[in-house]
């Protein structure tokens, strides 16, 4: 059997991912992980893209073509005015 060492921090995310995923180690999480990646092919790729995600990817190229995209700086102030309002609500305890 080989070894393979990770960082404190890969290992705690991969700890906190091997629980949520109902592994009983982090080995065995690895493991899975890896032999999914080794076997993606044009076939196995069909995992990673629920109907939901195909419709938002078509949603998202739709928008695209129409123009309806924002700029960086939009999206900057779009979210500084949200992130504002969150703390704002957060200051009031709500």
């Amino acid at each position: 059997m080989h070894q393979v060492n990770l960082n404190d921090e890969l290992y705690n995310e991969a700890q906190r991912r091997a629980a949520a995923a109902g592994f009983s180690s982090v080995d065995e999480y690895v493991a899975d992980v890896l032999s999914h990646d080794f076997q993606i092919d044009d076939e196995n790729l069909q995992r990673f893209f629920t109907p939901e995600q195909l419709a938002l990817v078509d949603q998202a190229a739709a928008d695209v073509a129409a123009g309806n995209v924002h700029t960086l700086d939009q999206v900057q102030k779009s979210l500084a005015k949200t992130r504002a309002a969150w703390l704002r609500d957060q200051a009031r305890g709500m």
